[in-house]
């Protein structure tokens, strides 16, 4: 009997080795498919982090080119304001009563002048221009309306006068020009008018 358990304990044995191969033959199989699977997946995950790597890289490229390009622009935008003053202080100047009988108020506008110029001169120079407004039509992205004048002489939305000049750094707006805009008359104004006259 011990024989006979030897026996079939030897034939479990062969049994179970020939089990466990079929089930290792089976996984391997198994295997290589999910190895084909893994080898996409993982490839599909490669390619996934280059074009996030080539975004990113082009990102901080642009971040860089801006920085270089529009790093000024707060500086440059609180520099218009010395530019607004020596504008003031000229037309200040010019209209004060007392100062118009100094004979040396030419000279002292002469050096404020030329004073303006080297600044404007400074901005040009770092790709600050002025926004043109005369005769322009009004256009949001560059003007900012202050006050609607009627006048029949002109188009609706044409730019009068320039309140305050406007900046462009680059192509980027620094500052709007601050304008008057042309409406035309109103009906209610029109019979106003006309009443006004019949009187």
């Amino acid at each position: 009997m011990s024989d006979n358990n030897k026996q079939k304990k030897e034939l479990r044995k062969k049994e179970g080795i020939k089990a466990s191969e079929s089930v290792d033959q089976n996984k391997e199989g198994n295997k290589d498919l999910t190895l084909e699977e893994k080898l996409k997946e993982t490839e599909e995950k490669l390619l996934r982090s280059l074009a996030e790597i080539e975004n990113q890289r082009r990102r901080f490229e642009k971040e860089i080119k801006d920085a270089f390009e529009f790093g000024s622009f707060n500086f440059a935008k609180e520099s218009l304001a010395i530019l607004d003053n020596l504008q003031r202080a000229k037309v200040a100047i010019k209209n004060d009563q007392k100062l118009k009988i100094n004979q040396d108020l030419d000279k002292f506008l002469e050096n404020i002048e030329i004073i303006e110029k080297d600044l404007v001169s400074i901005f040009e120079k770092n790709r600050i221009k002025k926004i043109e407004v005369s005769g322009k039509k009004f256009d949001p992205n560059f003007h900012q309306a202050m006050s609607e004048i009627e006048d029949d002489n002109k188009d609706p939305g044409t730019i009068l006068s320039e309140i305050q000049a406007g900046y462009m750094l680059s192509d980027r707006l620094l500052r709007p020009a601050l304008v008057s805009v042309a409406k035309k008359k109103t009906p209610k104004d029109q019979e106003n008018k006309d009443k006004n006259t019949e009187k």
